[in-house]
């Protein structure tokens, strides 16, 4: 009977789960990790007032300017103004809804300052678009100059 009993020794079943595959699999996916975590929060300085675009096609009529000044103040320059007049919130959505009222296709651009707060920008284009019915405001910017020492 001994002999019996070393063959069901040797055909008994290791119930044993085998880690090191799930191992391997685990320290690749570590890896791939480690080098692709430091790509998705990449941080940039932007300079968006400035670029080499080209122009805008020019329309025939002149456009309404909206100047954000770096303190936050509004200006509004249209034809028939020689130079920008001072305008609050409430005064910018009155004046601009009027012109939207007469004609819907006049263009309108917001000029923000380069140290302007972004955020103040983007309320700008906001109320423009909400209150004064603007369906398409463009920004503004000036073209790169050659030797330009601030921008790298």
């Amino acid at each position: 009977m001994s002999s019996g009993s070393r063959r069901h020794r040797r055909k008994k079943l290791n119930a044993d789960i085998n880690v090191v595959p799930y191992i391997d699999v685990m320290l690749v996916l570590l890896i791939i990790f480690m080098v692709t975590a430091p790509l998705l929060n990449v941080g940039v300085d932007v300079n968006l007032p400035q670029s080499d675009a080209k122009p805008m096609e020019q329309n025939k009529q002149k456009p309404i300017v909206v100047q954000v000044a770096s303190d936050g103040g509004l200006a509004l320059t249209y034809e028939g103004l020689d130079r920008p007049q001072v305008v609050d919130r409430k005064e910018l959505v009155f004046k601009v809804g009027a012109f939207m009222d007469a004609d819907p296709n006049q263009p309108v651009y917001v000029a923000g300052d380069r140290d302007a707060n972004y955020q103040t920008v983007y309320e700008v284009l906001t109320l423009l678009q909400r209150e004064a019915k603007v369906s398409r405001a463009g920004l503004m910017g000036d073209p790169v100059q050659a030797a330009d020492p601030k921008r790298k």
